[in-house]
């Protein structure tokens, strides 16, 4: 599969584009653990354009996370082509065009999903970005605003044909925000509509390896994208790419294997911002992780782990979590 000139491997799986997730301490965790593709935090147009210095640091990339994408997001083309001008002087492999954001504070300012209410203005984004940049643009939205606006078939022609390069889908409309089951049935009408020629990457509660072996086979997508599944979990790349390759799970990793994971990842955040914000950043992931999931009365500890202030602090609570 290739996006532009960018050669990926037979079923290739990216990293979602999350808010107050995907630093470079993050994206190069999943890209150890096999991401073919990551994806920055969303980077505001306005605020690159005000040269805000918190917007400016997402711009940081590694050569060691390429192919890497930088995700903005506004509501008007003139800011958008000029934010998408700053954005090339990074080098971002692809630079991606947010259509999908639902949180009210992006959406209801006509920007993410927002723009599903106001297609035409979309297409001008699009089109205004492709003509400004030489990087390959491309494009992340959802099925459409509502359960009565479904309207991504039409949609990704549409896009297409403003010289996106590709197009990922996410199985919800905005309404749906987070909640309920992604419908992939959608993306995969789009990926067999024989008008489409871009690549189809397919997202949404893609959590297992098995779950997502069965978005490659059944809805044919070129690439699937995962988002939340990898939150304090992010050897899920190495269990999809082992069940793609032998067709059976991989060996678990083990409680203190999963355990040094996470406190790489603390090690990571610490060194990409400092010790506060660093632990400050990681509990997300923390609270999130399946490593602490079912462990009796965990509910103290996970309380301390979460108020912990210091490196030293946080990772005595992880070393004495023990399975019982």
């Amino acid at each position: 599969m290739k996006i532009a000139d960018i050669e990926f491997p037979k079923k290739p799986l990216f990293l979602a584009p999350m808010e107050d997730v995907t630093d470079p301490a993050f994206r190069l965790l999943c890209k150890s653990f096999g991401a073919d593709m990551v994806y920055t935090e969303f980077v505001s147009a306005d605020a690159l354009i005000r040269n805000v210095k918190r917007t400016e640091q997402k711009l940081t990339l590694h050569d060691e996370e390429r192919p890497v994408a930088i995700q903005l997001y506004g509501r008007e083309p003139d800011s958008m082509a000029e934010a998408a001008k700053i954005t090339e002087e990074a080098n971002p492999d692809i630079i991606d065009l947010n259509f999908g954001c639902p949180v009210k504070r992006v959406a209801r300012k006509g920007a993410g999903a927002g723009l599903l209410q106001n297609v035409p203005k979309m297409l001008e984004i699009i089109t205004a970005v492709v003509k400004a940049v030489n990087k390959p643009v491309t494009v992340k939205t959802r099925l459409g605003w509502d359960e009565n606006s479904k309207i991504i078939v039409d949609l990704a022609e549409k896009i297409q044909d403003c010289g996106a390069q590709a197009l990922t889908i996410h199985g919800r409309t905005r309404s749906q925000m987070y909640k309920g089951e992604a419908d992939w049935t959608l993306i995969g009408e789009v990926k067999n509509n024989p008008r489409m020629k871009i690549p189809i990457v397919g997202n949404g509660d893609v959590t297992t390896a098995e779950r997502a072996v069965e978005c490659f086979d059944k809805y044919g997508v070129d690439a699937v994208m995962i988002g939340r599944g990898s939150i304090g979990r992010p050897w899920i790349f190495a269990e999809i790419k082992h069940y793609l390759k032998h067709g059976e799970m991989m060996e678990p990793l083990s409680f203190d294997e999963q355990k040094a994971i996470l406190k790489k990842q603390v090690l990571n955040s610490i060194d990409w911002l400092d010790e506060r914000r660093g632990i400050l950043h990681s509990r997300r992931h923390l609270a999130a992780s399946p490593t602490f999931k079912g462990i009796p009365n965990f509910r103290g500890t996970r309380i301390a782990m979460l108020r912990a202030t210091t490196k030293d602090e946080l990772f005595e609570i992880i070393d004495n979590v023990v399975i019982p």
